[in-house]
Formats: C-alpha cells, sequence, structure tokens
C-alpha cells in the first residue's frame, strides 16, 4: 500500500511541477528551447497498459523504467530487464541484416525496399527509436525513407499497407473536410505535406498510393530538422487516377474513378485548404508532387493566404522584397543565389559548377545550358536559373531576355522553338527563334544529341524522368563542349530515371567533368588515386529548413525572398576546396548542420522582410534583437531530438 502511495505522490509532484513550470513562461524564455521541451519535460498522457505500448508517439518498448511500469501499469507486460535506448538500437541494427533478407517477397524484390519494411515496422511501434536509427544513419537511410526507395514503396503501396499514416482526404468527402479533421488526434500541428498523387517523383500518376511520398518527406522534416513527429501530418487527396492499370487493379485502395478536373479540382482542393487552416491556423502546408497543369495555379491561388509552398516550381517573383534588405548589389559576388526545393537544389548546384571551373559567380550568365525536360520541375529550374541570371546582369527587361537566350530546351518532341504547335504557356519564355535556331544549325524538334552537337554546352542538365536519355551519343556530342569542365546534371528520380549514371558519363566524356545527379551513386575509382565525385542534388537539404525557419519565424507567409536566402544559404556552404574537387553538394551526413543554417538564414530573412511574427513565447520584437550567431542558437534549441521523455499519466 505504501509503494501505491508512493507512486501517487510521485506522479502528483511531477505533474504539479510540470504545471509551474508552463505557468512561469520567463524560465521557458531564458532556456528558449521551445521544440525541444518536448523531449525533455514530463509528457502527461491519458493511457495506460497495452493502449501505451501500441502508440508509436509514447512507446518505449523494453526501455521503460520500473517506476515508469509501475506508474503506467506496464510491470509484467514486458521483459523484466530495462534496456537503454543505446541498447535498443544495437538489438535493432544486430537484426537488420537477418530481417531485411527475411523480408523480402522472393529474389525479385529489391533489398532497398526489404529495408523499407523493416524500418517502416519500427515507426509503427516506436516512434522515438525509429527517428533515433534514421538519424544515426541519415546516409544510409535516408535514400530508404526518401528517394529513390520512396518511389519504390509508392508503386507497390497497396500491397504495402498495413497501418494507417496521414490523413485521406478524397473526393467523396465533399462537405466533410471541415469535421474531417477534428478526427486527427494531435491538437497541434506544425507541418502538412500534401499531394494529390498525379506526379509521383518521375513515376507518373500514383493516386492514392502517392501518400508515401509525403510520409517520407516529413520524416527528414522530423529527421533533418527537427519538427516534432507528433506535430506533422502526412495527407493524400484522392481526386481519383487516370493510370489504367491502378483503375482495373482490385487490391487499389483509392477511388477507382478518372480524376476531377477544373472547378470540381479546384473545389476539393479549397475545401481541404479551408478545414486544415481553419482547425490549425498556423499549420505550413507543402504542396508536394502535383501535376504541372495544377502545380503552378495553386501555388499562385494559396501563396498569399496561406503558409504554404511548393518546392518543385516555386521561384521567387518580386525582386522589389530583397532591395528593401539594404544589401549591396553584388551579393553575387559573395554568395550564390537560387530558390528552393528542386530548383533551389539545381541552381546551388549551377553555381557551385562555375566555381569548379574556377571562373568568378558573376560568370553564371555566360553559361550555355541545355535542359532536358519541360515539366514542371524543369519549368521551375529554369524560370529560377533565368532570375538569378537576370539579377546578375542589372535585373531590368533586358537582363531577363539576355538570360532567356542562354537555355536551350528539349523535351518529348524535341528543341522547343516558337515554330512549336500548342505550346505550354509556361515554356513559351524559352522556346528559341526560328531564326536564330536555324543560324546554329538546329531547327524545331532537334533531337537532344544535335542540339548539344550544336551549341557545345557547359552544362547538360536532365529534368526529363527517362532514365538513359544521356546516351552514348548525347555523352559524345558534350565531349565537344567549349568548356574546360562541363557539367552533367542527371536529377531525375527515382534512379531508374536518372538520364545517366556518374560511370557513363566520366567514362565516355572524361574525367575532367562535374557530375551531379538527383539520387544517389557512389563516387567512381578513375584509377591512380583520383575520384570521380558524384554530388547528390537532393531537395532534403533545403526543405527541412525552409519549413524549419518558417515555423521559427512565424511568418505568416513563405516569401520567396524566404526561400531565395535558404538556396543562398546552399550555395555558400561548400568551401572552395571542395568546389574545385567536383564537390558541389554537401554529404547528407551534415544534414541536421546543414539545415540549421538554412532555417537561420530563413529566419533572418522573414526579420528582414518584416513578415515574421514570432513563436511562441519569442516574440517579433525579441527576434529582431538576436544576432545571427544568437538566430543560429535559437534554431539549434528548437530542434526536437529522439529522447523518450518522461511519461506521467492522468486520467481524463
Amino acid at each position: 500500500m505504501s509503494n501505491v502511495s508512493n507512486q501517487i505522490r510521485a506522479s502528483s509532484s511531477l505533474i504539479k511541477r510540470f504545471k509551474q513550470r508552463m505557468t512561469n513562461p520567463a524560465a521557458l524564455v531564458q532556456s528558449r528551447s521551445f521544440t525541444t521541451l518536448e523531449g525533455h519535460r514530463p509528457t502527461i498522457v491519458h493511457k495506460r497498459s497495452l493502449d501505451i505500448l501500441h502508440d508509436p508517439w509514447f512507446n518505449k518498448g523494453t526501455a521503460f523504467s520500473m517506476t515508469e511500469r509501475d506508474r503506467l501499469d506496464l510491470r509484467g507486460l514486458l521483459p523484466p530487464n530495462v534496456m537503454s535506448s543505446e541498447q535498443q538500437i544495437q538489438r535493432f541494427m544486430a537484426d537488420l541484416k537477418r530481417l531485411q533478407v527475411q523480408a523480402r517477397d522472393g529474389p525479385s524484390d529489391p533489398n532497398a525496399l526489404a529495408k523499407w519494411r523493416i524500418l517502416n515496422r519500427l515507426h509503427d511501434r516506436n516512434e522515438t527509436m525509429y527517428f533515433k536509427v534514421l538519424i544515426a544513419n541519415i546516409e544510409e537511410y535516408a535514400p530508404i525513407v526518401y528517394t529513390p526507395t520512396v518511389g519504390l514503396a509508392c508503386q507497390n503501396y497497396s500491397g504495402l499497407f498495413r497501418r494507417p499514416r496521414g490523413m485521406y482526404f478524397s473526393a467523396e468527402d465533399r462537405g466533410e473536410m471541415m469535421s474531417m479533421v477534428y478526427n486527427w488526434p494531435a491538437e497541434q500541428v506544425d507541418m502538412i505535406v500534401v499531394t494529390d498523387g498525379s506526379r509521383i517523383l518521375g513515376l507518373g500518376d500514383l493516386g492514392v498510393q502517392g501518400i508515401g511520398i509525403t510520409i517520407g518527406k516529413l520524416d527528414l522534416y522530423v529527421a533533418a530538422a527537427g519538427i516534432n513527429p507528433q506535430r506533422v501530418l502526412p495527407v493524400m487527396i484522392d481526386v481519383g487516377t487516370n493510370n489504367e492499370k491502378l483503375l482495373k487493379d482490385p487490391l487499389y485502395l483509392g477511388l477507382q474513378e478518372h480524376r476531377l478536373d477544373g472547378d470540381e479540382y479546384i473545389a476539393v482542393i479549397d475545401e481541404f485548404m479551408e478545414a486544415v487552416f481553419t482547425r490549425w491556423p498556423h499549420v505550413i502546408v507543402q504542396f508536394e508532387d502535383f501535376q504541372s497543369k495544377w502545380a503552378f495555379k495553386l501555388l499562385q491561388r494559396y501563396r498569399n493566404a496561406y503558409r504554404m509552398f511548393n518546392d518543385d516550381v516555386q521561384v521567387y517573383g518580386n525582386l522589389e522584397v530583397r532591395n528593401r534588405s539594404n544589401r549591396k548589389s553584388k551579393r553575387f559576388d559573395e554568395r550564390h543565389t537560387c530558390k528552393k526545393g528542386t530548383a533551389g537544389v539545381a541552381i546551388a548546384g549551377l553555381l557551385g559548377a562555375v566555381r569548379a571551373q574556377g571562373r568568378p559567380m558573376i560568370d553564371f550568365p555566360k553559361q550555355k545550358i541545355v535542359v532536358a525536360g519541360a515539366g514542371s520541375a524543369g519549368i521551375g529550374v529554369l524560370n529560377a536559373a533565368r532570375k538569378t541570371m537576370a539579377r546578375m546582369l542589372g535585373n531590368n527587361e533586358s537582363a531577363f531576355e539576355s538570360a532567356g537566350r542562354q537555355f536551350w530546351v528539349v523535351d518529348a518532341k524535341g528543341l522547343i522553338t516558337e515554330q512549336r504547335e500548342n505550346i505550354d504557356p509556361q515554356a513559351l519564355p524559352f522556346a528559341r527563334k526560328v531564326k536564330e535556331a536555324s543560324h546554329q544549325g538546329l531547327w524545331e524538334g532537334a533531337s537532344l544529341a544535335e542540339v548539344v552537337r550544336e551549341v557545345k554546352p557547359d552544362v547538360l542538365l536532365g529534368l526529363s524522368a527517362v532514365g538513359g536519355l544521356f546516351s552514348k551519343e548525347v555523352l559524345e556530342a558534350l565531349k565537344g563542349s567549349t568548356s574546360t569542365r562541363p557539367a552533367i546534371f542527371a536529377m531525375s528520380n527515382p534512379t531508374k530515371n536518372a538520364e545517366c549514371t556518374p560511370e557513363e558519363a566520366f567514362s565516355i566524356v572524361g574525367d575532367n567533368i562535374i557530375f551531379a545527379s538527383g539520387s544517389p551513386f557512389k563516387d567512381v575509382d578513375l584509377g591512380n588515386g583520383h575520384i570521380g565525385h558524384c554530388n547528390q542534388g537532393n531537395n532534403m537539404y533545403l526543405f527541412p529548413g525552409i519549413g524549419l525557419g518558417t515555423l521559427l519565424s512565424g511568418s505568416r507567409i513563405i516569401s520567396d525572398g524566404m526561400l531565395q536566402a535558404a538556396a543562398e544559404c546552399l550555395a555558400a556552404y561548400m568551401t572552395e576546396e571542395e568546389v574545385l574537387k567536383g564537390i558541389i553538394y554537401p554529404s547528407t551526413s551534415r544534414i541536421r548542420d546543414i539545415t540549421k543554417e538554412v532555417a537561420a538564414a530563413v529566419v533572418k530573412e522573414a526579420i528582414e522582410e518584416d513578415l515574421a511574427e514570432g513563436y511562441r513565447e519569442m516574440d517579433a520584437r525579441e527576434l529582431r534583437k538576436l544576432s545571427q550567431e544568437e538566430i543560429e542558437e535559437y534554431v539549434k534549441n528548437n530542434m526536437w531530438s529522439p529522447d523518450y521523455p518522461t511519461l506521467v499519466y492522468k486520467k481524463d
């Protein structure tokens, strides 16, 4: 009886101290550890016994202390030996090789997908341990939980589905979404990633199975940016699918009807946005892998009303924003400018390539760039690159015209010129003039190899989602480049969609090239102690920092200037010595540090644009007082870490 009394007193004492701390904001402001408080203060739960063990948010497995086992009615429900989190991870990693072999569905099942299954099972039962494993092994497991393996998981998601994660809003839920959002158990959501499954990576329309990409992306928000995992929400908006295979598949989990279009489609997205921002007014929504038909339209429709962005297509538009920041016009000599996400990472790499050629950054507008692909990602990169060049050239109409002449865009029909019938309006600004193309020995519909042969570009940039597009003929043509160090960017995901491999690029074009890809490849041994570096231009370098910086600044919108600041930060991250070796992107092992710096840059930009409204106890006035070092410390202190909190039961 005395033991029970002691436990009750201990629980009451913890609850009392917890409440006192919550009512003393001064202590919180002094520590400035807002988000990380979730892992360092007692957490009150309203469940016990098996309910706790079945809840991945709170389950610790064998790491529950004996005191907690008594407090939460767990004694006897777990093996008696209390293990540390380090011991748990050792046990998990020791079993991984054995488990990944057993998890394979026959010899044709890729090993990476088996790893995805195992990690997903851990995620389902113990979220804290899952993120401990992911953060500690980010280089190995980021390609598993995100691109390229997540693409394979999405293709097979109906068969892999075991336990629901996230929320599904469908065309059949019209009129019900406002009430549906209250079915999600978390009172606070900081980050939502949403897709309609229409263009998952380079795999096309995967319908409801596209939710896998939102789950994977949010896993990296947690691992890289330290967003609290209890405050993230993956969302799938199912408006049907035009994938005939899925429409006929009896095991498909989504609506088996053709996609909504026009006003009906817009009405569904409108209702979703209104619902989530009504319940969570300060949430950040990232649109992910929407087909280009809708990606630009939705961005323009919502970006000035909601905290949202699309890291596939967004570029900065209001250049006057930067002029109000009192920065010198020769900023480009000092740092490298680009736009967020896919475009931001691509431009950071393009600018790095200029540096690797031994040329000053101001020479970027002189680069001749052949672009393969005119989808949403391709157009996003083109817009970003043109505007970056234009700013370097003076940011006027003639500068934009001059910058536009540096690009030759090739799609499935060949070189795009003004002679093209039914040309996509988004691609029109990059269509070559017929007379101009003719003078170069080119014409409407000229093949990629023909364009490369005649243009002799400094950069060959692939955003086509067509695996092997950079054939031997194309790469042989690039050997005629006028650049002393041509750059090849095979940026399409997943791996099978990469335009070429680094082995093909180095063996055909030569050792003195710069190579980057969207999916991870191993470096190439060139012999004689020389290494051909394969740089992964993954947008995970930017989007976690953009999300975290927006959250901590409290900015009411996500401006193009904030996205630009994020990309500038990434481009400036590499040292001159690294760049001259052909290393233009950092190792993913440094992702937490990269994200911290990117987030700090976003916070600083939000302050300078007078968009910051503060976060929790750190109001806008306090934010404006912070120095650069203090902003970085503020960000670091607010990055969640996967530590088991003390759990205290309190009856509802």
